[in-house]
C-alpha cells in the first residue's frame, strides 16, 4: 500500500512539474507569444509568489486540510495557528521556492546545469541527514541513490556551459540551505509515521511558505533591489504578470506532492531519489515540448541515458514494495485472511506475536491462507529492529529461525496507519489502551479490533529482566495458539482450505 501511495505521489509531482518548468523556461528564454525578451528572475518572483499565496488558501479550504492546523487563542478567541517549528520550516521552504525559480532564469547560465546542481546536492544531502538522525537506510534506498547520482553525472555531459555567476552560485547555495533546514526540522517535528502529526505539519508549513516568500521579497524590494521593485510595481501591470503568477499556481500543485513525498515515514534516502527522478523526467518532457512549440534546443543524448539510470533507480526503490505485494497477494486457491498484531513500539510484544503466529500457521498448514503483520501505536523510531531480548525469548521457544515467513532478524518497526487497519480482517491488541487507540485512529475497524488475550492485558517486558521477556513470549505463544485455533475454524479460513483442496 505504501509503495502504491508513493507511486501516485511521484506521478503527481512529475505531471505538475512539467507546466511549471515550461513556464519558467519560456519566460526566462523570451520565447513566449507575450514577449520575445527574457524576463529577469527577480522581476518574476513577486508575481509568482502572489500567485502561490492566492491559490494556497483555496487548496486548504476545498481540500478540508485546514482543519488539521493546531488551535491557538488570542483575546479569548480560538483561532487556527502555526507552531514555531512549522514557522521555521516554512521559512526554509520559502528559500527553496524562490531559489528554484531563480535558478532557471540566470542569463548565460545553463538551465540544465542548475537543475543538476540542485538535484545532485539534495541527493548527496539525504543520506547525511538520515545518518545524523540515526535513521536506518535500506539497501534499495542506497541502490536508488547511487543510480540517481549516476543519472545526474551522465546528464552533465549535455551541459554546454559550466559557467556560473556569483549570483547563480549564491542561489544554488540558498536552495541547498533551504533543503537542509527544512529536512532537519521535518525529521524532528513530523517524519515519524504518526498521521495526525504529519497532517498538522503539512498544512501549517504549507500555509506559512508563500507568506514567508512574499515577505522576504517585499523586504528585498524595500531595501532597494531594483528588479524586485519593478516586480512589485510596473511588472504587475504587464501581460507577462499573468504568466508569472501561473508559475506560482503550478508550483503550489507540485509543492503539495513534494511535501507528501518527503513526509513519508521512510528515510530521505528513499524519498529523495524518487523525487529527483520525477523532476528530471518532467524537465526532459518540458524541454522536448518547448523544442516542438518554440524551437528551443532539444535535449542531448546524455539526458536520455540519464533517464535510463533514473528508471533503474525507480525500479530499485519499488522493488521492496513489489516483493511485499507478491508475498502477500491473494493466491488463486482462495482469499487471504489478514491478521494484524498491535502494541506500542512494535519492537517487542506485537512483533513477537507476529513471529509466533507465522510459525504456528506453518505447522498447522494454513500459512497459505493467512497473512500476519504487526505495527505500533507509539512508534518513535520507525524501522527499528526487534528488541534483542525479545529475539532471545523467541529462540528459547525454538523460533530462532522459525518455519514460514516470519524471521525475528528481518523485523522492522512501523507505526499503525488507517490504511493498515483497513486491509486487516482482524486486529489483535496487547492491551485495552492499545485497542482504544486503534479505534480512535480507524473507527470503522471497531468491530474487528480486540485484545489478543480476552482475559486481560499482556504487560510489556521492556526495561525488565530476560525472564520477563521469557514469560511474555510464553504468554503470547498460548494466546496466539488459542486465537489461531479460532481462525482455523472460521468460515474464511475454512473456505480457503476448501478451495485449496
Amino acid at each position: 500500500m505504501a509503495g502504491l501511495h508513493m507511486g501516485w505521489l511521484t506521478f503527481g509531482y512529475f505531471i505538475s512539474y512539467i507546466p511549471y518548468a515550461m513556464l519558467v523556461k519560456a519566460l526566462a528564454s523570451g520565447v513566449t507569444p507575450l514577449s520575445s525578451q527574457p524576463v529577469d528572475g527577480f522581476e518574476l518572483l513577486p508575481a509568482s509568489a502572489l500567485g502561490q499565496i492566492a491559490v494556497m488558501p483555496v487548496f486548504l479550504l476545498f481540500s478540508g486540510r485546514w482543519r488539521h492546523m493546531r488551535v491557538g487563542g488570542i483575546g479569548g478567541r480560538r483561532i487556527r495557528a502555526v507552531g514555531p517549528e512549522t514557522l521555521a520550516a516554512g521559512f526554509f521552504a520559502s528559500l527553496i521556492v524562490g531559489s528554484t525559480t531563480m535558478n532557471y532564469t540566470f542569463s548565460g547560465v545553463s538551465i540544465l546545469l542548475m537543475l543538476l546542481l540542485m538535484r545532485g546536492g539534495v541527493l548527496v544531502m539525504s543520506p547525511l541527514i538520515d545518518k545524523a538522525r540515526a535513521r536506518r537506510v535500506a539497501a534499495a534506498s542506497w541502490t536508488g541513490l547511487l543510480l540517481s547520482l549516476m543519472a545526474v553525472s551522465v546528464a552533465l555531459a549535455d551541459v554546454h556551459s559550466y559557467h556560473l555567476t556569483p549570483l547563480a552560485m549564491a542561489s544554488v547555495l540558498t536552495y541547498l540551505v533551504g533543503y537542509f533546514g527544512r529536512f532537519e526540522i521535518m525529521s524532528r517535528a513530523a517524519k515519524n509515521g504518526l498521521l495526525a502529526t504529519e497532517r498538522c505539519f503539512f498544512v501549517e508549513e504549507h500555509a506559512v511558505t508563500p507568506v514567508c516568500l512574499t515577505v522576504l521579497l517585499a523586504a528585498g524590494a524595500l531595501a532597494g533591489q531594483p528588479q524586485l521593485r519593478v516586480g512589485f510595481t510596473s511588472f504587475l501591470g504587464t501581460p507577462l504578470a499573468g504568466a508569472a503568477a501561473a508559475i506560482g499556481v503550478t508550483y503550489e500543485v507540485l509543492f503539495v506532492f513534494a511535501s507528501l513525498i518527503y513526509l513519508d515515514r521512510r528515510e530521505y534516502t528513499w524519498g529523495v531519489p524518487a523525487w529527483a527522478f520525477a523532476s528530471l523526467m518532467s524537465g526532459l518532457v518540458a524541454s522536448y515540448a518547448l523544442t516542438w512549440l518554440a524551437g528551443v534546443r532539444a535535449p542531448g543524448v546524455g539526458q536520455l541515458v540519464a533517464l535510463a539510470f533514473g528508471v533503474g533507480a525507480a525500479a530499485a526503490l519499488s522493488w521492496p514494495s513489489a516483493v511485499s505485494w507478491w508475498r502477500t497477494r491473494p493466491n488463486s486457491t482462495g482469499a487471504v485472511f489478514r491478521v494484524l498484531f498491535v502494541c506500542g513500539g512494535n519492537t517487542c510484544r506485537s512483533s513477537m506475536a507476529e513471529i509466533i503466529a507465522w510459525a504456528q500457521a506453518a505447522e498447522a498448514g494454513v500459512a497459505y491462507a493467512i497473512r500476519f503483520t504487526s505495527a505500533g501505536v507509539a512508534v518513535t523510531h520507525p524501522g527499528s529492529p526487534m528488541a534483542p531480548r525479545a529475539r532471545t525469548a523467541l529462540a528459547e521457544l525454538g523460533l530462532h529461525r522459525p518455519p514460514g515467513r516470519g524471521n525475528p532478524r528481518h523485523h522492522r518497526s512501523r507505526p499503525l496507519t488507517p490504511g493498515l487497519c483497513g486491509v486487516s480482517h482482524i486486529i489483535y491488541c496487547m492491551t485495552r489502551a492499545h485497542r482504544d487507540k486503534v479505534i480512535a485512529l480507524a473507527p470503522e475497524a471497531k468491530g474487528r479490533t480486540m485484545c489478543l488475550d480476552p482475559r486481560g492485558d499482556i504487560p510489556s517486558p521492556e526495561g525488565q529482566s530476560l525472564e520477563a521477556y521469557h514469560r511474555c513470549a510464553r504468554h503470547l505463544q498460548q494466546t496466539v495458539h488459542a486465537r489461531l485455533c479460532e481462525l482455523i475454524g472460521s468460515d474464511v479460513v475454512e473456505a480457503s482450505r476448501g478451495k485449496r483442496g
